[in-house]
């Protein structure tokens, strides 16, 4: 590989690291025009496995907006991406992958909830393209893998309490 070609990939790799810390950020200040705007057109996201919805990044934009309106404080930690690249000739129709995992810890809002904060975590599987407007989110599918509430951390604190006072 020469330079030139190594220097690419390193500024594509910092673009993409860009892309997915601004998809975490708009996420996180409900900025639904900005989310928007890091999809190719056509672009689509999928939640269900977070108890939402499959869709178009129109329809899941609008979905995040109501949904977030729960939730004033969040924020997505993502972490340990693993990158990919499909095709790659320096030009538009360049593909790549990223697998990262995620804790996002989130807080109801409690002027109009008594449920407790819980914090979740998981995989995103993001399918990138480049395009004339640099690399953007074809697709999004998060895999949540486990959840947990701050009234189960309270409870296992005090089991800890107990066995430690044993």
């Amino acid at each position: 590989m020469t330079q030139r070609v190594e220097l690419a990939a390193v500024i594509d790799r910092l673009a993409i690291d860009a892309l997915i810390t601004d998809y975490a950020v708009t996420v996180d200040d409900g900025d639904w025009d900005g989310y928007r705007q890091l999809f190719t057109p056509g672009g689509r996201a999928d939640y269900r496995s977070a108890g939402g919805i499959e869709g178009g990044v129109d329809e899941i934009a609008a979905w995040l907006a109501e949904t977030m309106r729960l939730f004033p404080m969040r924020q997505h930690l993502i972490a340990n991406r693993k990158l990919d690249f499909g095709t790659r000739d320096q030009d538009i129709g360049d593909t790549a992958h990223v697998q990262a995992d995620y804790v996002n810890p989130m807080r109801f809002d409690t002027a109009t909830s008594t449920a407790p904060d819980f914090v979740c975590g998981g995989r995103y599987s993001f399918a990138l393209l480049r395009t004339h407007s640099g690399w953007r989110l074809r697709h999004v599918v998060v895999t949540e893998k486990w959840r947990r509430t701050a009234d189960e951390r309270q409870q296992g604190e005090r089991r800890r309490e107990t066995t430690s006072d044993a």
